[in-house]
């Protein structure tokens, strides 16, 4: 493979992990997480710079710069269309949901769900079904990935290199709550950034530039006569080597097997708004925020950094493919499994490959770095909000008059659990072939999430559309994905010297055109089946729906000061929000000394308000006090209490702070005016790049 990590890389790795433990543990020591407001959503003090970075790195993990490179390398400009797709789509989170959201006062998205419709059928089923895409998709190709990388630079086991990240990952996570991942995820965002522009400035230097890309990677073609004859290789015709003819253009026709554009708008670009607009790894960082205007000033920030990508791993990728074409674009099954393990293809080896080979010693280390941050923000991401959902969703669903210690203990247990689940499936992962990871992972979600999609649109859109119609609209739209997910798994594609069998409404429909399907025949049968029902309550479209929004009442007083993007408090979580709370409440610390504060509406069984009271079922949060000891002041209940954040002082005070009224809320929602012409020019012209970029890459 040429050269290898050096010590002088090893240290820059080695002080990459202390950085960032520092960080993690410091807004562990100093923030407020005796509180599931606190741990969950940072007590929403957060401002938009450190939720629009870390809304940038929870999305570009380890599988960007193994998927994206990897999808670069063999087909060109095509994948970067998610990256400028997600740049449209978080505006409409920020300019739609996320207020749609606070109006509600929610903590999660199952929650929303059920507050909508009614019911918990559909809150348990989309928090169960979120939950196993976070454990069997996302992680499974994130710690595929990250494998990869580490054994491509340096050669370690990769079981104990994996069992490492999770175990660090987990502690910071289970120890700080989201003010540790915000943190630690600023700091990621500095150093992704900065060593892919590196290694993209260092690479196009040597292909002669962007036009140089242009010309050579439609010549990269592997020598076959050369490889055919140094080992016990054969080549067939229908395994392509060369270049596809389209490579360079974004949006292809609609019966191309890449990016068909017609299956991408009206097929992906629906099932997306389930990731960017209701999947609860990302909104959970935007509700974090201190106001509405700081969340949507973070998707306008993480939209303009969305263009990197195309730039930073897209590109380098069809670069590395320019210099290493014998290897990347090997020539069939055999040849490919000598060189990556995989006859499926060797593509995902392009970025790491193209680091060892361009990167000088320490920069080396720096992208070694680089690649662990993404891999540990992904990680963290969904250790966080996976138990979320959990605790609050499924767990205190099961245990209404569960207390704050308990559901804070549970909470860290379920991570603790992921990580167990997530070492088990290491196995499965390696066995799995890497030219079909990335493409499980699009195809998982292309069938399983265009329904999830469908009803958080009506609901947020519609008020007519009522539990049954989106119970057996979401549930249609489960059975006909998961059905098209199994065949799908059944036939899967051949080896590419091996005639393809499969029945010709698995080969020849597109995955988008399915999700297209799914998305419009789910949203159909939930319009007439609620058309058919009776109408929701009142109560329930009041404060769920964007037709709400236009019933908040908004206060005169200091609106401008407390709201202001350029405030004094910026960064410190000490908006103007305290002011208009009792003395008794603002007893919560966070960072830098900041009174951090959950603005939720009070709702019966409100997550945010767990009952003192506990029932007398026995629950693991129980078993562990009832191992300990009896006596609440002994020292294994001090150590559970000190690592879950837990302080019994503050938490009986905080009970009603959990509670305001709507007029907390509705100062979230306001926006002054100037803040608010400023937010829309900004709106304006991130889609007006957005689309200039679709249209520049296409054409």
């Amino acid at each position: 493979m040429g050269r290898a990590m050096e010590a002088a890389d090893i240290a820059v790795v080695a002080l990459y992990f202390v950085l960032v433990l520092v960080i993690g543990f410091f807004a562990m020591w100093k923030a407020n997480r005796s509180t599931v407001g606190g741990y969950f959503l940072a007590g929403r003090s957060m401002t938009w710079v450190v939720i629009g970075a870390s809304l940038f790195v929870s999305n570009i993990g380890s599988e960007h710069f193994i998927g994206l490179a990897g999808s670069g390398a063999a087909s060109g400009f095509a994948v970067g269309a998610w990256e400028f797709n997600a740049l449209l789509l978080l505006q409409l989170l920020g300019w739609v949901f996320v207020p749609v959201y606070i109006h509600s006062g929610v903590y999660t998205m199952p929650e929303y769900l059920s507050k909508r419709y009614g019911g918990s059928r559909l809150k348990v089923y989309f928090a169960l079904l979120s939950i196993l895409l976070y454990i069997f998709t996302k992680l499974s190709v994130d710690l595929y990935a990250g494998a990869l990388f580490i054994q491509e630079s340096l050669g370690w086991n990769l079981y104990v290199s994996i069992v490492l990240l999770i175990s660090m990952t987990a502690l910071l996570t289970v120890t700080g709550g989201l003010v540790a991942v915000l943190y630690t995820d600023a700091l990621q965002a500095v150093l992704m950034i900065g060593g892919a522009l590196t290694l993209t400035i260092m690479s196009l230097i040597k292909v002669g530039g962007l036009e140089g890309v242009r010309t050579k990677y439609m010549q990269a073609v592997p020598n076959v006569t050369a490889i055919v004859a140094s080992g016990n290789f054969t080549y067939s015709p229908s395994c392509r080597i060369e270049p596809k003819p389209n490579s360079l253009r974004m949006l292809r026709g609609p019966l191309d097997e890449d990016i068909p554009w017609p299956g991408f708008l009206l097929g992906q670009t629906p099932a997306s708004i389930w990731y960017w607009c209701a999947d609860q790894v990302i909104v959970q960082r935007v509700l974090a925020a201190k106001n509405i205007a700081h969340a949507k000033c973070s998707t306008l920030m993480a939209g303009f950094l969305k263009i990197l990508p195309m730039f930073v791993i897209v590109i380098p990728g069809m670069i590395s493919r320019i210099m290493f074409a014998d290897e990347i674009a090997c020539v069939g099954p055999e040849h490919c499994m000598a060189v990556c393990g995989s006859q499926a293809g060797c593509s995902n080896i392009a970025y790491p490959r193209l680091v060892m080979a361009v990167m000088p010693v320490g920069l080396r280390g720096l992208m070694m770095a680089v690649m662990i941050a993404a891999l540990m923000s992904d990680l963290d991401s969904i250790f966080n909000s996976a138990s979320t959902i959990f605790t609050l969703d499924i767990y205190q669903g099961l245990r209404r008059k569960a207390s704050q210690r308990e559901l804070l203990i549970v909470g860290r247990l379920f991570v603790v659990m992921m990580v167990v689940i997530s070492i088990a499936w290491v196995p499965v992962i390696i066995e799995m072939q890497g030219g079909q990871t990335y493409l499980y992972i699009q195809e998982v979600a292309g069938y399983l999430t265009p329904p999830i999609a469908a009803l958080f649109l009506l609901g947020v859109f519609w008020k007519r559309c009522n539990e049954k119609g989106a119970f057996w609209g979401g549930m249609t739209g489960f059975t006909l994905g998961t059905a098209r997910l199994v065949l799908a798994f059944v036939y899967r594609r051949p080896r590419c010297d091996l005639p393809d069998t499969r029945p010709a409404f698995i080969y020849e429909v597109h995955y988008m055109y399915v999700a297209a399907g799914l998305f419009w025949i789910s949203g159909l049968v939930a319009v007439l089946v609620s058309l058919c029902t009776a109408p929701p309550d009142d109560e329930q479209v009041r404060t769920t729906t964007v037709w709400g929004l236009r019933n908040v009442q908004i206060p005169v007083k200091d609106k401008d000061e407390m709201y202001r993007l350029t405030e004094t408090g910026a960064g410190k979580g000490d908006g103007g929000l305290r002011k208009e709370l009792p003395a008794d409440v603002r007893s919560g610390r966070g960072l830098d000394g900041a009174e951090v504060r959950l603005l939720v509406p009070s709702t019966d069984h409100d997550p945010a308000t767990p009952s003192a009271d506990t029932s007398p079922a026995t629950t693991p949060a129980k078993h562990l006090e009832a191992g300990c000891s009896d006596g609440e002041s002994s020292w294994c209940m001090r150590l559970l209490d000190w690592f879950c954040g837990y302080r019994a002082e503050s938490t009986n005070a905080q009970q009603s702070s959990d509670k305001p009224d709507m007029r907390a809320v509705a100062e979230m929602l306001y926006e002054p005016p100037r803040v608010r012409l400023l937010l829309n020019l900004g709106l304006a012209c991130v889609c007006s790049v957005g689309v200039f970029m679709f249209v520049f890459f296409t054409l």
